[in-house]
């Protein structure tokens, strides 16, 4: 990356700098390769926050479908990490999960699942776990909210055989020709999974992230107190593939002495460690084990720390210091938070990222953990906070005695609740995943690369003013 300009002597967020064309032999956006170069086996640069609100089973499974891959928190009690990452391991990879629920739910309580406006499909449990029928998701939208899922199974669901199903343009075309929008997939007479025909063409454009054997891959964060040593090795024979050594502020002893330990254990992945902003950070992490390094002190949309404490620092700027000695000692930074546009999501890897962290713009999708709540104007939100937030201490720590809570909660920083509307148009992770990565491909098109590292070496940053930053956004009114 070069800038067009001297650089100020300040430091730069995102919206401070822009991409400027060059001249490209990339014909087509189609034709880039997103895939980081970091060890962790995604095929695009896209991660999930380790935050309660963000990551959980389904939308991590979801994510490393399409290639990129989710950080399970390190709040989850250690049989619910083990559980959640086994589940992720176990879920289909050319076909999506369907929802699955007991036959007696409620169409009320469906709709905090899964919103009628979803064009997938709910599978019916019996009590005895059986099969016991299926319903579309659209159905929810006109049935009474009283009203039991197993009244509304008239005739099934649609299915295919996997063996037909030879390729996804394969089973785009089936669901064209038998005029079906959705489709289960049976093998053998066995539910394997379901199939959209969106879901079928996003197949043939995403590579997921699989590991040797050929399983979704997931990646899980612990903290650096208590056995740390336990928690990893209990985490690494569940199956999870990259391992985050989390905590806010990285650059302390604690944190090096953690990722001594689990670095020690010879665990045979890799292992992200953050947050850091500074080049003497990074040296130091990676020192200490870190293969990478997540960058970013207070840019996210739930952090508080800045404003409370002062610390942080601008994310274009902490992204371009640490990639940099990072490159140097052949580690690699993830750039975490700040991200609100597609855009924000080609700077940092323009910056020198391999892959950029996202969280609440990833908590207002259908397969975040938590359910659908509904506002008085019929809107639909899920709740999000930040992971040092009163909210998020007392799931921590809430089994600790009322007094050693309360002081905990006493320091707390963030928002401990915040209303994160689904987009109607953009409702899942998926739709968000096509927006971003049309962002970012076209932004190699324009930098005349055909890959991360090309994209790294080639683009070219120039500075603007706030009334620059304006005038790239889209009226919101006609004329």
């Amino acid at each position: 990356m070069r800038f067009t300009g001297q650089v100020p002597a300040h430091d730069l967020t995102y919206s401070d700098v822009f991409l400027v064309p060059s001249r490209s032999g990339v014909t087509s956006r189609l034709s880039v390769d997103l895939a980081p170069t970091d060890g962790t086996g995604a095929t695009i640069p896209i991660v999930s926050a380790n935050m309660n609100s963000v990551t959980g089973p389904r939308l991590a499974a979801t994510l490393a479908r399409r290639g990129g891959l989710g950080v399970l928190p390190q709040d989850l009690p250690l049989q619910e990490l083990d559980a959640a990452i086994r589940w992720v391991k176990a879920q289909p990879v050319g076909w999506d999960a369907p929802v699955e629920l007991p036959a007696h739910t409620t169409v009320l309580e469906a709709r905090r699942v899964v919103p009628a406006i979803s064009a997938g499909v709910i599978v019916l449990r019996a009590e005895d776990g059986s099969e016991a029928g299926s319903v579309p998701a659209a159905r929810l939208g006109t049935a009474l909210p009283d009203a039991r899922l197993g009244d509304l199974v008239h005739g099934t669901v649609a299915s295919l055989d996997a063996d037909d199903l030879t390729g996804p343009r394969a089973a785009f075309d089936l669901l064209v020709e038998a005029g079906l929008d959705v489709a289960l997939v049976r093998h053998h007479g066995h539910l394997v999974g379901a199939v959209t025909r969106r879901s079928a063409l996003r197949s043939t454009l995403y590579a997921p992230a699989l590991d040797a054997d050929g399983r979704l891959r997931v990646a899980a964060a612990v903290g650096i107190n208590g056995d740390v040593a336990s928690k990893a090795r209990a985490l690494a024979d569940a199956g999870v593939d990259v391992l985050v050594v989390d905590t806010a502020h990285g650059h302390q002893e604690g944190m090096l002495a953690a990722l001594r330990t689990v670095a020690g254990l010879g665990l045979g992945i890799p292992i992200a460690a953050g947050n850091v902003v500074t080049a003497e950070g990074v040296r130091d992490l990676v020192e200490a084990g870190a293969d990478i390094l997540k960058v970013g002190v207070g840019p996210g949309a739930m952090c508080t720390t800045r404003m409370m404490t002062a610390v942080g620092r601008p994310q274009f700027s902490a992204v371009l210091e640490t990639a940099e000695a990072a490159r140097a000692l052949g580690a690699h930074v993830w750039a975490d938070g700040g991200v609100r546009y597609p855009r924000d999501v080609a700077l940092a890897l323009a910056a020198g990222a391999a892959s950029v962290m996202v969280g609440s713009w990833f908590a207002g999708t259908i397969e975040a953990p938590g359910l659908l709540e509904t506002d008085a104007q019929g809107k639909l939100y899920k709740e999000s906070w930040g992971m040092a937030s009163t909210k998020a201490v007392q799931e921590r720590f809430g089994r600790l005695d009322p007094y050693e809570l309360a002081r905990k909660e006493l320091f707390a920083e963030g928002i401990s609740s915040s209303k994160i509307y689904l987009d109607p148009l953009r409702p899942s992770l998926e739709d968000l995943l096509d927006m971003i990565t049309s962002g970012v491909r076209s932004s190699f098109t324009y930098a005349g690369a055909a890959s991360l590292a090309e994209f790294h070496e080639r683009a070219v940053v120039g500075f603007q003013s706030a009334a620059g930053y304006e005038e790239g956004k889209a009226l919101p009114v006609s004329w």
